[in-house]
This record gives structure tokens, sequence and C-alpha cells, in this order.
């Protein structure tokens, strides 16, 4: 059994068959599928997912640092609203990406602030997208680390420095996705140093399909393509990644 800790299922690419790849997933063996909020306009999509199959899916309430836009506390009023109106399995996701640009640099820091705070306050993980900002993020959790503060590197795909640093606060997972199947990634030898009690497995789907599926549209059904390449790295059984993935992910997001 596997957890597919990260996927965009509410996206318009998985407007024709959503059902079916959901269906798929299950058949793969991945039961359950958390879904990440982006900004106000994926919460409709995501919530009717919930409704539909509340065994398997399962959301996030949380401001894609992407987002981070003019109307960005319009954008975190109502995740507020979301988060303390109901239970969510985490606050998500959340970040820092300068990736593209850095216009609203100062916002992103901010919003990403207030959201790790309102984690703290429900005693909630958080999950965190880091793209070109690890030292930004990082600036962020030394000045905001204590014991309520646990989550997970969503997509990591850092150095084994950043590896060192993320596991001086104590309380992060590493999230695995198809990136570590990329021949020429760097991440496979970067995952050697991180514990099996410290990785859970995601697609990041649509995006990020793995090897050999690479270059077209991800889904949770490939979460096995994923756990079989770690299973390689650690030389262990794809049934003893799945069952330790899967523990890990259950105490991150449902213990709480």
């Amino acid at each position: 059994m596997f957890i597919d800790t990260h996927t965009h299922l509410y996206a318009d690419t998985f407007s024709e068959d959503r059902d079916l790849v959901i269906q798929k997933a299950i058949e793969a063996g991945v039961t359950k599928m958390l879904l990440p909020n982006i900004d106000k306009d994926s919460i409709e999509g995501m919530f009717a997912l919930e409704q539909k199959y509340p065994a398997n899916c399962f959301p996030m309430m949380g401001l894609h640092p992407t987002s981070v836009e003019e109307d960005w506390e319009e954008q975190l009023a109502i995740v507020q609203k979301h988060l303390f109106a109901r239970k969510f399995v985490a606050v998500g996701e959340i970040g820092i990406d300068l990736y593209w640009e850095e216009s609203y640099k100062a916002q992103q820091v901010e919003a990403f602030i207030r959201q790790i705070n309102w984690a703290k306050e429900l005693d909630l993980p958080i999950v965190i997208h880091a793209r070109s900002s690890f030292p930004e993020i990082f600036e962020v959790l030394d000045k905001h680390n204590d014991e309520r503060l646990r989550g997970v590197f969503h997509c990591f795909s850092g150095t084994v420095e950043d590896v060192q640093k993320i596991q001086s606060y104590g309380g992060f997972l590493f999230g695995i996705g198809g990136v570590v199947t990329f021949k020429k990634s760097g991440l496979e030898e970067v995952v050697k140093n991180i514990p099996l009690d410290q990785l859970i497995l995601e697609t990041d789907s649509p995006y990020l399909a793995p090897t050999p599926h690479r270059g077209k549209r991800n889904e949770s059904a490939y979460i096995p393509l994923i756990a079989d390449k770690i299973s390689n790295i650690f030389e262990i059984s794809v049934a003893k990644i799945g069952e330790l993935t899967t523990a890990n992910a259950e105490n991150l997001f449902f213990k709480s």
C-alpha cells in the first residue's frame, strides 16, 4: 500500500478522465492521495474530490508562493477562513519560489510566516514548496523553529548540505518524486544520505512524471515506479519501501 502525499488531481489536465486516474491509482495500491491547495480557485475542485472520494482524497489548505501577487492578503484571508473552519491534513502547499521572478519576494516571505504560525496554532504539519529559495526558506525556519514545527519539503531536490540543514530542525521529512528516476538529476546520490524513516513518496502530478513516462502527464498510479527506484537505492524490497513510507506519511499527516 502506498500514499501519494502530493498530487494536484483537481487540475484541468485531469478533467476528461479524473475518475479513471483515481481508480488506476487505487488499483496500483495508492489508496490515499493528498491534495495541496494552490489558491482560492483550486478550493472548490479540491473539496469536490474529497466529497466524492472521502476514503482516498485528503485536502490541505494553503496559499502557493507563486500565487502570492497583488491580491495576496485577500487570498490569505480565504485560506485562514477555511483552515480554522474544519480539519485538514496539512497547511500547504506554502513556501517561497524565486525561480520565475522575485517581485513579490517580501510578500511570499510574509505569507509563509503567517501560514507557519497558523499551522502551529492548529497543530498541523506544513508542506513546503522551495524552488530557488533554500537560503530564504532556512532563514524563516531558523526564526520560527520550535517543537510544534513539523512537515515535509515537498519535491525535494536539494543537496546533501540542504539535507543536513533540514534535519537540524528535527521535525521534517523529505518528499521524493519522479525526479529521483531521472538519470542526470543527481538526486539518487543525495537520497542515499536520508534515512528511510525520513522519506515519503509523492508524484506532484500532473508534473514531473517518473521514467519511463518523463515528459508526459504524471499521475498517482506511478508512485510504485518511484518506490521501485528507492528500493534499488537502498537495496530492499518495494513492499518494504511502501510499508515504511506509508507509515511515515501516516504519522505526519494523520496522527495529529
